[in-house]
């Protein structure tokens, strides 16, 4: 029973022992693209992609709203045939507004599609850099710490988003 419980209490202590050589690290991936100005000016032109595709949807929106308020003055006056054909064109000024906002916003939308062409070379490059840091250093995890919420504390001495920030040739 000894021999069990000795054996036992070897084996988890190296399994401690173990476990505690392993060496962990933490990025915070937002200051890491604040201080990268290419991410920046990638944000500042989808941002403004953004507002010019929204203002053309809500101007196709308002001219659908503007077809149904003159509808609405006029139904009285109307026949039936000329009724039928306005709300046919109120429909599909509605309908091509949708598809607008689709075009521009949809999960294979334009704007997704100019998000992946302008940030994705970016998130490589500090990839990259963050696996270089942590082959230098022999990290075998590196932790996010702007995007993890379980994360309640970490050392200021395992942040290395000043050095994934140098080897990407910002030094702050």
């Amino acid at each position: 029973m000894k021999k069990i419980a000795t054996i036992l209490f070897i084996a988890l202590a190296a399994a401690g022992f173990k476990a505690s050589a392993q060496k962990f690290a933490m990025v915070d991936m937002e200051y890491i693209l604040k201080n990268v100005p290419a991410y920046e000016m990638a944000n500042e032109q989808l941002n403004q992609r953004s507002l010019r595709y929204q203002k053309e949807v809500e101007a196709l929106g308002k001219e659908a709203e503007n077809m149904y308020q003159a509808y609405l003055k006029d139904k009285p006056f109307l026949t039936d045939e000329a009724s039928k054909a306005r709300e046919q064109e109120i429909v599909a000024k509605e309908k091509a507004a949708t598809e607008l906002r689709y075009k521009y916003f949809g999960p294979e939308g334009e704007l997704t599609q100019n998000r992946q062409s302008l940030l994705k070379p970016i998130q490589d490059d500090v990839y990259n850099a963050i696996k270089k840091v942590s082959d230098e250093r022999g990290y075998q995890a590196v932790f996010d710490r702007a995007s993890s919420s379980d994360i309640i504390y970490a050392s200021p001495r395992i942040d290395i988003s000043n050095e994934v920030l140098a080897k990407l040739g910002y030094s702050k």
